[in-house]
């Protein structure tokens, strides 16, 4: 195995749907999904092992088919199968960079990809595959990023690192705001009382119930995976 120059030796990686849309305003982009499946082979590279969930937010959004009236259950797995169409575009950019790499649905559908093994999955994980864990938790009601922090917890992950369009989690929205200010380190109870929109209530105190480190970094950043896993960057820290 490569020595690592990172403290960390298993991540989960968590990025949007809408992530892989480039300047599009939905689908996927596939250039954009390249160039993020490049920073996954750097970080690779280290000798990090790799978990990733990705949103489906790019093709279907659960809440906003609720909001117009559909059934919340439906469609939420309808966001779900979404996640498995991002997961196994994924895929096949890292495998075209020769990346070895499963995809591992909660939703049994075995001519695409595996069912969620725990133990399986971690034996990938040790062959050093990249394991993108698709369709969510399996249940409605539950996001993505609830997803991404279950996952985490079960691989027995050090740190999830929430990629996102900005670099780290600020009190307002940087991009509206001349004057958001920016935090270096937060804390899971700040994050819930000053809805500061890291991940979804559920997520955050999942991964304080578990001391799981939410890393919140900038994908749009080129090499800001690698750089901040290698202690440089700016970011985010969300822990007690």
């Amino acid at each position: 195995m490569p020595e690592t120059a990172t403290k960390y030796s298993r991540v989960m990686l968590k990025i949007s749907g809408e992530a892989l849309m480039g300047d599009q305003g939905y689908g996927l982009h596939p250039p954009t999904v390249k160039r993020i499946a490049e920073e996954v082979k750097s970080v690779r590279d280290l000798g990090v092992e790799i978990c990733m969930v990705i949103g489906g937010g790019n093709i279907f959004r659960g809440l906003a088919g609720s909001a117009q009236g559909m059934e919340r259950t439906t469609a939420d797995y309808m966001g779900m199968l979404a996640t498995v169409m991002n997961a196994l575009a994924m895929q096949s950019a890292l495998e075209s960079l020769g990346v070895f790499t499963r995809v591992i649905s909660a939703i049994p559908m075995d001519q695409v990809c595996e069912p969620y093994i725990r133990r399986r999955a971690v034996r990938h994980l040790e062959k050093k595959r990249v394991c993108i864990f698709a369709a969510g938790t399996g249940n409605p009601y539950f996001t993505t990023d609830t997803a991404a922090t279950l996952r985490a917890s079960e691989m027995a992950c050090q740190a999830i690192f929430k990629g996102t369009k900005v670099d780290g989690v600020y009190d307002k929205d940087p991009k509206k705001h001349a004057d958001a200010k920016r935090y270096d380190h937060v804390t899971y109870d700040e994050v819930l009382e000053k809805h500061l929109g890291v991940m979804d209530a559920t997520a955050i105190a999942l991964a304080r119930d578990n001391n799981l480190p939410i890393i919140v970094f900038s994908l749009d950043e080129p090499g800001g995976f690698r750089g901040i896993l290698a202690g440089e960057g700016t970011y985010t820290r969300v822990q007690d």
